[in-house]
């Protein structure tokens, strides 16, 4: 996917977000149990906010550095809009080769955040859908861009934050289509292929109930599995601790 189209999806699911959002700020959200929308919306103009922190700054912000909450008596979906008009404005003026600072090491540009904010916003409207029982689709490409991003930056990378003796072991296909990852549940770590090969256990599904899966938006139900479930359990253990 080009950074356009990251872009793109950045605008059309905040967009949704700030549509939806006024018509219940205190409905609970069924997909981020213990959340409201109001925290939702709020969390998710945090996120801008900071992002935009990460690139202005060159550097990981510091608490002062980025705004948490809309001001006293400002409105909460005003506020967010400002929100993501700064982010736009900061990625389109930057572009994706400028550097930047990110948690990923391997990705210190700006293009690192064109990615991720579309992945963040896309999930985050889906939790606010869900408090309108309104829960949309997500875009095929966009689906699968996530599915490989959660597996590799989130799975693969942060893997030491589920601790020295992580559960399970052995090696999971994840598919949709004809997209395949295979991922292998180590003791302290995770590794990831890209093409076919023994598991001992799949997970399948459409590409945008997949990815919502990985991320714990949808239930067993709305994916396949097939093979060892207990491998299967402790992949999504391990995807809970690192997404959370």
């Amino acid at each position: 996917m080009t950074p356009e189209t990251f872009l793109t999806h950045v605008k059309a699911d905040a967009a949704r977000i700030a549509e939806l959002a006024p018509r219940d700020l205190d409905a609970t959200v069924p997909t981020c149990p213990g959340w409201t929308v109001r925290d939702v919306v709020e969390h998710t103009g945090a996120v801008y906010s900071h992002k935009v922190a990460c690139m202005r700054k060159g550097a990981r912000p510091e608490e002062g550095d980025w705004q948490h909450r809309p001001g006293e008596g400002e409105d909460l979906v005003s506020w967010f809009r400002a929100r993501l008009d700064e982010l736009v404005t900061e990625l389109e003026q930057r572009g994706p080769d400028a550097p930047a600072f990110t948690w990923y090491d391997d990705v210190q540009t700006v293009g690192f955040w064109y990615r991720r904010m579309a992945q963040e916003t896309v999930i985050h409207r889906v939790d606010v859908e869900s408090a309108f029982d309104a829960i949309t689709h997500v875009d095929d490409d966009l689906a699968v861009d996530g599915i490989d991003e959660v597996l590799d930056w989130f799975l693969v990378y942060q893997a030491e934050d589920v601790g020295p003796d992580g559960p399970g072991r052995g090696t999971v296909a994840v598919r949709t289509g004809d997209h395949i990852w295979r991922v292998t549940l180590n003791p302290d770590d995770v590794e990831l292929a890209r093409e076919p090969g023994s598991s001992v256990a799949v997970v399948s599904g459409e590409p945008s109930e997949l990815l919502l899966w990985l991320w714990g938006r949808r239930p067993d139900s709305a994916v396949g599995f097939e093979g060892d479930q207990a491998t299967i359990n402790a992949l999504r253990e391990r995807l809970r601790v690192v997404t959370q």
